[in-house]
């Protein structure tokens, strides 16, 4: 089964090589991966998606939550949520295919980025299942060249996990990364 963590850190410079040693020592697969900033500029998020029974996951979420600027570790695979995937196709086509294309582009929402003599270049966001249904539509047509983000995730309404930092919330100790202590994965 295929498991959605949003992994919030602090923006900085090796945390992204650290979680995902995490997952190559634990021999995960990443299926997706989708790092950004958040509104908070020194907080970062992390989409994962990865596959795994429910309590192998649990087991990836507690030890993800050990790594030094991890600041939340949310399992949104069960709750109710927006998940999306954004894709650049640039398809091959020439005077008889170019309306067909285009046609197609719409009844799936597409977006036309760019038309050229020999290519039609279409942006399509939404879930895994339909971009892959339009993937498998225009394969006849010849795909040049296809570019996915992975899954963006966010929950649905308007419940949030969004941690708390030292510059948002004074209140709300943040986790510090002490020398003295031995941090182990």
């Amino acid at each position: 089964m295929l498991n959605t963590l949003v992994v919030y850190v602090e923006n900085k410079p090796g945390v992204l090589s650290r979680v995902v040693s995490l997952f190559r020592r634990r021999n995960f697969n990443i299926d997706s991966l989708t790092v950004g900033r958040t509104e908070k500029p020194d907080v970062s998020r992390m989409t994962i998606v990865v596959e795994g029974d429910a309590d192998q996951v649990r087991r990836i979420e507690a030890n993800v939550y050990k790594l030094v600027n991890v600041l939340l570790v949310d399992d949104i695979t069960n709750k109710p949520a927006l998940i999306r995937d954004l894709a650049l196709i640039k398809v091959g086509a020439n005077q008889e295919t170019r309306s067909q294309i285009l046609d197609i582009a719409h009844v799936f929402k597409a977006r036309v980025l760019d038309i050229a003599i020999d290519s039609i270049t279409v942006e399509m966001t939404g879930g895994e299942e339909k971009v892959d249904r339009l993937l498998e539509i225009l394969t006849p047509f010849g795909l040049l060249e296809v570019v996915r983000t992975g899954a963006v995730a966010m929950r649905r309404g308007t419940s949030t996990r969004v941690p708390a930092t030292q510059q948002s919330a004074a209140a709300t100790p943040t986790r510090k990364h002490d020398p003295t202590v031995s941090y182990s994965v």
